[in-house]
């Protein structure tokens, strides 16, 4: 193994790297930063052979993320030349324009856009740091999507010292990350974001496969050899869960972390991973050696780590048969997000034991705390996990008020549900889930799939067909059988009495006073005529041992 940590080299011009590809790309998009504190992108797009009416197009979501995001909102004026000549640019819908040119010359297209989300998912520009997608600053240049195309990112002249990350196929770029990128397809440009600023670095390999981790915002207590010793452990225990001995279907990998006060998330890529996390969420220099007696905050974020590595496999080439090809306009629906999200969250704890970053107390700590989230929402006895897959884009990213009792999350359901099969594997046969995973890669060669066959592996390696499992836990609303599972495998389960809220059926905020944020459905409060939005100013209830005094009505009552 090769490590090295350390922050990334001042600012310096140096030969270019050995280009991966010399024949120019006949789509071309150059990005500059516009205005650091106007947290503005330029953006010039080359299209060599267009057609005569060109549409282009700004993604409306980004792959992974399922809402609809309107990124063209941020995408300020658009203009088209061919040489002096200006185009006409007809806006045709919200985010989809069409250009009138001569398709025997070159058209260029000039916009801005304005990028000021601190996310995981769009674009962010400032004196301090950038960071963009490609779906929210690259127009889709209609009929090329599937020829090769390149970026150049420019360096930032009033911050020579930035560098630049990103884990797409460099052909000519300085020693500082600056320069010209290859893609061979729209689908591929997108999947790569880029940050730049200055950034603490380091390296390692798993399974003969470099891995780089940069990190934005890292504090000088941070302990960035720890970080990559325990990321390692992930990569090599996730390589091995999948390949055993083989090398991966990557060549390359990138951990893009964004440090922040308070903040937590991560969105996947195919050779690459956006993080954001709180700065006390860090290994630190003073910290203990053992994971498992650090902060939780650390084992959040290792948690996190290990669930979008784990997406590239599942998800970003083991993938819903609806993914095949992105409709960036519009929803891309699929009620296998149980499958992927879910199953992704029962294996990111469960890697971290197999990696020896927990320990059985700390697995089974994460995994009561998964099972109360689920069984503390009545919304689990009203949403199939399967339906609340479907409606991600309705519902998981616009929780309000009644959420707990109308939805299920396909996370933590579906981390659930994972387990329930995969002890049901274990107490039938001799085989675990993990070869269900493992099957299901072969049987799809690690690409697009459906429910039918998920059901085929398990009836292959049961002996027996799982439909009703699958009704019942996938598709229906029953409680799944935990405790029963767990005891079966020599787990002792343990109910213990609910916090007060809980057993009020209440979730408030606290802020000099008690407010109701939600009211469970089927709880005392709910019965007692609660409502989301109060204020709860007193409680008239009796001592223990004593009668209640007789209330007296207010004057005027």
């Amino acid at each position: 193994m090769t490590k090295r940590a350390r922050p990334a080299p001042a600012a310096r011009t140096g030969r270019a790297r050995e280009p991966a590809q010399a024949t120019p790309a006949p789509v071309h998009y150059d990005v500059r930063a516009a205005s650091l504190h106007g947290h503005r992108f330029a953006v010039q797009i080359t299209i060599d052979r267009p057609a005569a009416v060109q549409r282009v197009s700004l993604p409306a979501w980004i792959p992974g993320s399922y809402l609809i995001r309107e990124f063209a909102r941020h995408l300020q004026p658009l203009q088209a030349t061919q040489g002096r000549t200006a185009c006409a640019c007809v806006q045709i819908d919200k985010a989809s324009w069409d250009i009138e040119c001569d398709p025997r010359r070159p058209l260029v297209l000039r916009y801005e856009v304005y990028a000021f989300d601190n996310s995981v998912r769009t674009a962010w520009l400032d004196a301090e740091r950038g960071f963009f997608n490609g779906t929210s600053l690259l127009l889709r240049v209609h009929g090329h999507e599937r020829q090769p195309h390149e970026l150049t990112v420019h360096p930032v002249r009033q911050r020579r010292d930035w560098q630049l990350a990103t884990a797409m196929a460099p052909v000519a770029v300085d020693a500082q990350g600056f320069g010209r990128y290859r893609a061979a397809d729209y689908d591929e440009l997108v999947d790569h974001p880029v940050e730049m600023g200055t950034l603490w670095s380091g390296t390692f390999t798993a399974a003969g496969v470099p891995h780089r981790f940069v990190v934005a915002g890292a504090p000088a207590a941070f302990d960035g050899e720890r970080l990559l010793r325990d990321t390692q452990k992930i990569c090599e225990t996730a390589i091995r869960f999948w390949h055993g001995a083989r090398r991966p279907p990557h060549d390359r990998y990138l951990f893009m972390l964004n440090v922040v006060h308070e903040g937590y998330g991560g969105l996947e890529h195919r050779a690459s991973t956006a993080l954001i996390c709180g700065r006390a969420d860090l290994p630190r220099h003073d910290a203990p050696a053992d994971a498992a007696r650090v902060g939780d905050g650390y084992v959040t974020l290792l948690g996190l780590i290990s669930h979008e590595y784990f997406h590239t496999w599942n998800v970003k080439r083991l993938r819903p048969a609806e993914f095949e090809r992105y409709d960036y306009q519009s929803e891309n629906y699929t009620r296998l997000l149980w499958f992927f999200e879910g199953f992704t969250s029962y294996y990111d704890d469960l890697l971290l034991r197999r990696a020896g970053l927990l320990d059985d107390a700390g697995y089974l700590k994460l995994l009561t705390k998964t099972a109360n989230q689920v069984l503390q929402a009545p919304g689990r006895q009203v949403q199939s996990v399967a339906q609340a897959s479907f409606d991600a884009w309705l519902r998981y990213y616009r929780p309000d008020e009644n959420t707990p009792n109308s939805t299920v999350s396909y996370y933590t359901k579906g981390a659930l549900v994972a387990l329930c099969f995969d002890l049901t594997l274990r107490h039938e046969t001799e085989h675990t889930l993990d070869d269900a995973m493992r099957a299901l890669w072969r049987r799809c060669r690690g690409g697009p799939m459906t429910e039918g066959d998920f059901a085929a592996v398990m009836a292959e390696l049961g002996g027996r067909s799982f439909a009703r499992e699958i009704a019942d836990w996938v598709h229906g609303t029953a409680e799944l059988p935990l405790k029963a599972q767990l005891e079966s495998q020599g787990v002792k389960v343990l109910e213990e009495p609910s916090q007060l809220a809980q057993t009020l059926g209440l979730r408030v905020a606290e802020n000099g006073g008690i407010t109701l944020k939600v009211v469970l459905d089927g709880g005392p409060a709910a019965e007692a005529g609660m409502a989301a939005g109060d204020e709860w100013l007193g409680c008239n209830c009796p001592l223990p041992g004593r009668r209640a005094a007789p209330r007296t009505p207010p004057a005027g009552a």
